[in-house]
């Protein structure tokens, strides 16, 4: 292992390496994670909700634990600078001149109003007729809560936790070139890479994309042969926390929601539609004495996703938006209102059951 200053002698980590192996008490186990999914279809026209099929993975098929621990050399976290590519916003409040809402400080006790007409997105303003005109921009929506010593770390360390995780946040849901398709090597790197389990769920969703190993789980990614981003603005609502997690861990939850405003990639096509993910990532910065990790990085604890308009049951890699004659049929499925951030990830996968094809109120 490379070490920076500060990191303990190698002999001691050479004994921690071979404690585990020898399946010795309290020997430093990989840390692993639990995924979750429900991806959901919108409809564009007036009238009734169209139905558009939901789905929800088994769980993986392997013994994933919300923690496990180990041990490794403690060292300062590095700086992953992520602005350059970002998607973060040339429209301002598009689609609205409504004061523009701060970020969420709790969970909102209601969804947002509905627009009393239905107003249709254009390439000029894609996110007209949505409560996301009034919502942030970009990295610029991701606000970050006050600093204070936690767990391991001191305050600075905190600090700087939050600001990697938003990175992590930014990397893999706001990238540019990420958004058309790339692999999103900066938000990898900053993934444990002793964290098995998530390490092989990655190299299988980008070697060959499948109902268990979805890189969308993750990471925001079209086509770009398919479809291609209305302007340059991302808009984003949602919030960070954190607490002491397992063993002294700073645990980091972000809880958001991206809008996504598209039209397919041929020349000279006009009709815009929105693609709406809302993602619950839980980040783990970890106490190097006691879990297994690298500087810079953290742990996944467990990553859950609610897409509208995303595609259903496709399972390329790619978000797979549908367009005027695409849209499905009703469905038996519960209704959601994509917009509604009142109920919590938990809440929004128990209405979904075990229900295949769910409606989206609005888009």
């Amino acid at each position: 292992m490379a070490k920076d200053e500060g990191s303990i002698p190698d002999e001691e980590w050479e004994r921690f390496l071979r404690d585990a192996g020898a399946g010795a008490p309290d020997a430093p186990k990989e840390p692993s994670a639990r995924a979750r999914m429900v991806a959901r279809r919108l409809r564009e026209e007036p009238g009734p909700p169209e139905g558009w099929r939901t789905y929800r993975p088994a769980r993986r098929r392997r013994n994933t634990l919300w923690y496990a621990v180990g041990l490794v050399a403690a060292v300062g976290l590095l700086v992953v600078a992520l602005t350059p590519g970002l998607v973060t916003g040339w429209f301002g409040g598009a689609g609205g001149g409504s004061a523009p809402l701060a970020a969420e400080s709790e969970r909102p006790d209601q969804p947002p109003a509905t627009e009393a007409a239905v107003q249709r997105p254009t390439l000029e303003e894609p996110f007209r007729g949505s409560p996301a005109a009034r919502w942030g921009n970009g990295v610029a929506a991701l606000a970050l809560p006050e600093a204070r010593a936690t767990g391991w770390m001191s305050e600075a360390e905190v600090a700087r936790a939050l600001g990697r995780s938003r990175d992590f946040l930014a990397a893999s849901s706001l990238d540019a070139g990420v958004l058309r398709g790339e692999r999103p090597g900066k938000a990898i790197a900053l993934l444990n890479p002793h964290q098995r389990d998530v390490q092989e769920y990655v190299t299988a969703a980008f070697r060959e994309p499948g109902e268990e190993n979805d890189p969308l789980l993750l990471f925001s990614r079209f086509a770009k042969t398919e479809v291609r981003l209305v302007g340059n603005v991302v808009k984003a609502q949602g919030r960070i926390t954190y607490r002491e997690g397992e063993r002294g861990a700073v645990e980091v939850t972000a809880d958001v929601t991206y809008v996504y405003p598209v039209v397919r990639a041929a020349a000279g096509s006009d009709e815009v539609v929105r693609t709406i993910v809302r993602r619950e990532t839980v980040m783990s910065w970890d106490d190097p004495a006691t879990v297994i990790t690298e500087p810079g990085t953290f742990s996944l604890v467990s990553y859950t996703m609610d897409t509208t308009n995303g595609g259903c049951s496709t399972h390329t890699g790619y978000f797979t938006p549908a367009f005027g004659a695409e849209r499905g049929a009703p469905a038996d499925g519960p209704e959601v209102d994509p917009y509604d951030r009142s109920t919590s990830m938990d809440a929004r996968l128990r209405e979904a059951g075990d229900a295949e094809c769910g409606t989206a109120t609005r888009s």
